[in-house]
């Protein structure tokens, strides 16, 4: 499997040892920065790494930044990109066995480094499931991409059209 990995100056403490666990299991890992802790802006490395994986010349993508969360925003916005932070093992594996996850996104700040071999194992030995319910799920999820939003009326979970209960 290809494996891009980009960082935030936040992430970039351990990206070298998410870049190690790629390798040691058994994976190509190609690093498409940060190189240094220096102040930089999370969207441009969430985009090279969500590029990479909607053109198909990585299978998967790791990002991480401080605490994830502008990471997966930002990846979140690249069609085809299904990416999701994990801070535990199980969202990690679960994330690609039932929403077919491409690109684990991790808070450096939030996990401490004992967990990245985990966590990145996790990851790269899951694989979709494949079952029906997940796959209802996941073409209802694609659907979204496809679907203009300008004029789609907002449905009304509440049950009142002024919005009023």
């Amino acid at each position: 499997m290809n494996v891009v990995v980009g960082c935030d100056h936040g992430g970039f403490p351990y990206k070298a040892a998410v870049i190690a666990e790629i390798v040691k299991a058994g994976h190509k890992a190609e690093d498409l920065g940060t190189d240094s802790a220096d102040p930089v802006d999370y969207p441009d490395y969430a985009e090279a790494v969500g590029r990479a994986v909607q053109r198909g010349v990585a299978d998967r993508g790791i990002l991480l930044c401080g605490s994830g969360i502008g990471a997966v925003i930002a990846a979140n916005k690249i069609t085809g990109v299904r990416a999701g932070i994990a801070h535990e093992v199980y969202s990690a594996g679960q994330g690609v066995e039932h929403d077919d996850m491409n690109v684990l996104v991790l808070g450096a700040r939030v996990i401490g480094q004992a967990l990245v071999p985990a966590l990145v194992a996790a990851f790269l030995s899951a694989r979709f499931s494949g079952e029906a319910r997940h796959l209802r799920r996941l073409k209802k999820v694609l659907a979204l991409e496809s679907r203009p939003t300008a004029v789609d009326p907002v449905p009304s979970l509440f049950g009142s059209k002024s919005g009023k209960t």
